[in-house]
């Protein structure tokens, strides 16, 4: 007997609660003028209590062969990487709004 999660009812491995949670979280992908003119990429609405905000950082670190980091609830990524990051999200099932 496989185990039953306690939000949807279903069996672990046909669990869909992660994804509704995904699904109903809107995304906003921005960009920042920093200092001596950098730009940074700020990636803020994904909530940290259901996320692994570390693991997805390092996953668009690496997808968008840049340097980033997490700060108050936002990640924060050096440069202009928001069509990588959009396409990457949405693959996820996020929501994603650019602005």
């Amino acid at each position: 007997m496989s185990e039953i999660c306690p939000k949807c009812g279903l069996p672990k491995e046909l669990c869909v609660c992660g994804e509704i949670a995904r699904e109903q979280q809107v995304v906003e992908i921005k960009i920042d003028k920093r200092r001596y003119g950098k730009t940074m990429t700020i990636i803020e609405g994904i909530n940290e209590k259901t996320t692994d905000m570390k693991s997805l950082v390092s996953k668009l670190k690496s997808i968008c062969a840049s340097g980033g980091t997490v700060k108050d609830g936002k990640i924060e990524l050096q440069g202009d990487h928001r069509e990588k990051v959009k396409k990457y999200l949405e693959e996820l099932g996020y929501t994603v709004k650019m602005s």
